[in-house]
């Protein structure tokens, strides 16, 4: 089957191609014989009932710095494609949700990846609250005098904005710190959004697993080491890869959220695991596709294609 592929996604000519998992998805669906239309989240829009999108179509390569042919630049109508991509990285603000809200619209006629309604309502930091055995201790709350009795009663914790991506603005607070009241401060200037405090996990030391789901079932995982004297793990900050085999722990963190996943249109998840314990359910733009398949040497993305092709046909 050849399907016309839309991708919404961040500008393609800067992307690294040897780790963006949009860029796999792409190559993937190019070879499956799939027709590549790509366009920005900021050329979607909402005209007398049709959701359009002013972009060209694509040909990949991998080339590095000569990754991509772009066609002459034209509108479309996304309700004439097969599948949509919903792809590009947070942050989750309004204008990511307002995304979501444009391509509800066209969904499920066109298939959107991942189902925009679920991505909206399960952003990273929140699906993880339906599952708090699975969890280390987690609070939500902008109130300082709440952070607080969350950090006496811990001691150790992380601190990080709710919607925030990369590892950026994540703090480790530890039994002596006494920065907690100059850090609510600071993110209190930023923006009214509440803030997310959870127990510090060791274990951390010892990476951070990235496990990647297709249609609600765990299909591998990389292990992301922290650098030398850091906490976070992200590979933005430094965080190294490894090749790691999913636990039985992991296993059973998947067999209790991916029937939910799947039933909710989440086919390409990433959820992080430190130890045995589940901190987040990545479902905007999740990563590690390329880190994974080097490793493993198995064609992950193409599960993708044949969960999204089997939807379509």
């Amino acid at each position: 089957m050849s399907l016309k592929v839309a991708i919404q996604m961040d500008p393609i000519d800067a992307i690294d191609i040897n780790a963006d998992s949009t860029f796999r998805i792409a190559e993937e669906a190019q070879a499956r014989g799939h027709e590549l239309f790509y366009y920005t989240p900021d050329e979607l829009s909402f005209r007398d009932g049709r959701v359009l999108a002013r972009g060209c179509p694509i040909e990949l390569r991998r080339e590095v710095g000569n990754h991509v042919t772009q066609g002459d630049m034209t509108e479309v109508d996304l309700s004439d494609f097969d599948v949509v991509w919903l792809r590009q990285d947070p942050p989750f603000d309004m204008s990511y949700i307002t995304t979501t809200h444009l391509l509800d619209l066209i969904h499920p006629k066109t298939l959107v990846v991942n189902d925009p309604f679920w991505v909206r309502n399960y952003p990273e930091k929140l699906l993880v609250l339906q599952f708090p055995d699975l969890t280390p201790p987690t609070m939500i709350a902008r109130s300082l005098s709440a952070l607080k009795a969350f950090k006496h009663e811990h001691g150790d914790i992380i601190l990080k904005p709710l919607y925030g991506n990369g590892g950026a603005g994540v703090f480790r607070l530890d039994p002596n710190d006494r920065n907690l009241s100059s850090l609510h401060e600071l993110f209190a200037g930023i923006s009214r959004e509440p803030l997310i405090a959870q127990k510090f996990l060791p274990a951390v030391s010892k990476g951070d697993k990235r496990v990647i789901l297709v249609d609600g079932e765990p299909v591998g995982a990389i292990n992301r080491v922290p650098a030398e004297g850091e906490t976070r793990s992200n590979m933005h900050v430094g965080g190294r890869p490894e090749k790691v085999e999913l636990t039985e722990r992991d296993r059973e963190i998947c067999a209790r959220i991916g029937p939910l996943l799947r039933e909710k249109g989440q086919i390409f998840v990433g959820i992080d695991v430190i130890g045995d314990w589940l901190t987040e359910i990545n479902v905007t733009s999740p990563t590690g596709l390329q880190e994974l398949e080097r490793f493993d040497g198995v064609n992950i993305t193409a599960k993708i294609w044949e969960a999204i092709e089997a939807r379509r046909a």
